[in-house]
């Protein structure tokens, strides 16, 4: 069966399930993972997509054709996921399309932890092998087959990297969208007994029938973002299917960024360790490398992506990293990204002080005036990112040519790059006022768009 290469991105695979991808891809998948990585022992696991559960059969009985012995730790989130490798020192692979719409799956993959396979590293490797049928073919010795239930050993893993007993008594709604982090709160907030919590669609369902996956998109978290405010409570949390970001709602109902979330959970690690070094990605608001140089840290810009991230804090020793759309990184946590953790982080950092989470948005709100990250549609990337270039360059303090181009000035800044996948050019952009950031973000868009 021919292979469709455009599900091969850079950081996964990800496809319409029986549209570009169907079960018989999971075979040759698991072929190519086998060349790529020769194990002899795969860790396999899946979120709650309804295709799920044949494309990890498939996979599962392919490699034990191959004679790859499988340890099947069946539903579960990514970062469980990254646990059993991390804890097994095993390769893996998960059957997940993260917070993509329920049509879609795809394959999350761990050389060993905390190297995920990536474009450059693996992943074109195995697009290439299935390509030229450079594929091993079955063993005369079947792999065994064993299972591993994660979530008690998990729970208790997490819960020692905190001190929930100084937890204040706050009043949370927790928003996981029918994905896979419900089922671990019913085992984890139990013993956090002083959380008054209120349960947003817990149940795992992988046609996700209340909204969609993805919280960085308003019209999936607005229903929290109500019920916050309707309800007074201190804090909304969203998590995305697969459970690998993690999003926070303070009190007044207001979405807060991932440069903030990134500024406060700096803040946090500088408290735990002083002088560390703390990586952010080139384009998170100037919030984030000031707080961390006020709280006595080493700020390091870094390249958007897990790969490059997870890189740069093993190259560092940094002890935390954070990328604006939600994606948390720790050094206590094999250096990979895990949304449950960072609310533990971020509910310990808040019980440690007298601010609420919305005074201290307010604080950062009235310092910092951010776009977000603005998309558009163009011809082709490099040419805008030239064109943007000769414009703005000449007039800069500083330019910076890592993840397309930044352009810093006296009273704004902003950072273009282009997606990895789509031709599309991602805007982020920031001034000292409100005012000007509009005026500065509609100038940039009238270039882009042009």
């Amino acid at each position: 069966m021919r292979i469709d290469p455009s599900i091969f991105k850079s950081y996964d695979i990800r496809g319409v399930y029986g549209e570009s991808l169907f079960n018989e891809t999971a075979q040759q998948i698991a072929r190519a993972f086998t060349k790529v990585v020769t194990p002899t022992t795969v860790i396999v696991g899946r979120d709650g997509r309804v295709s799920g559960s044949a494309l990890q059969q498939h996979l599962v009985n392919t490699f034990l054709d191959l004679g790859v012995n499988i340890i099947d730790i069946g539903q579960v989130s990514t970062d469980m996921y990254y646990y059993a490798c991390a804890v097994k020192e095993l390769p893996g692979l998960m059957v997940t399309a993260s917070h993509n719409p329920e049509e879609y799956n795809g394959f999350k993959m761990v050389r060993k932890i905390p190297q995920l396979l990536s474009g450059d590293d693996g992943i074109s490797e195995m697009l290439e092998a299935i390509q030229t049928d450079d594929l091993p073919s079955s063993s005369g010795t079947k792999g065994t087959l064993t299972t591993w239930d994660t979530m008690d050993e998990f729970v208790a893993f997490i819960l020692s990297l905190v001190d929930t007993s100084n937890f204040k008594p706050f009043k949370i709604a927790i928003d996981t969208g029918n994905g896979m982090v419900g089922p671990i709160l019913r085992k984890l907030l139990p013993q956090i007994p002083q959380l008054e919590v209120t349960e947003m669609y817990w149940d795992v369902d992988g046609t996700f029938p209340n909204h969609g996956g993805d919280p960085l998109k308003k019209e999936n978290r607005q229903e929290l973002e109500e019920t916050v405010v309707a309800k007074h409570l201190d804090l909304g949390f969203a998590f995305d299917p697969d459970g690998d970001r993690f999003f926070t709602i303070d009190s007044k109902g207001r979405f807060v960024s991932g440069d903030f979330m990134t500024s406060i959970l700096s803040t946090y690690f500088l408290q735990e360790h002083p002088g560390a070094t703390i990586i952010y990605d080139i384009r998170a608001s100037k919030a984030v490398p000031a707080a961390i140089a006020a709280a006595g840290g080493t700020p390091l810009f870094n390249k958007v992506g897990h790969s490059h991230i997870k890189k740069r804090m093993d190259e560092t020793g940094a002890v935390f990293a954070g990328e604006v759309t939600g994606h948390y990184y720790f050094k206590d946590f094999f250096l990979v990204d895990t949304g449950i953790v960072s609310m533990l982080y971020v509910l310990e950092y808040l019980s440690s002080t007298d601010q609420t989470l919305a005074e201290i948005v307010d604080a950062m709100s009235q310092q910092y005036h951010i776009s977000g990250e603005i998309n558009s549609s163009v011809a082709s990337v490099p040419d805008k990112i030239q064109e943007i270039k000769t414009k703005y360059a000449p007039m800069a303090d500083e330019v910076i040519e890592v993840d397309g181009i930044t352009c810093e000035f006296d009273d704004w800044r902003f950072n273009v790059r282009g997606s990895n996948t789509e031709p599309l050019i991602r805007l982020n952009l920031e001034a000292d006022t409100a005012e000007l950031m509009e005026e500065k973000k509609e100038e940039l868009l009238a270039v882009i768009r042009k």
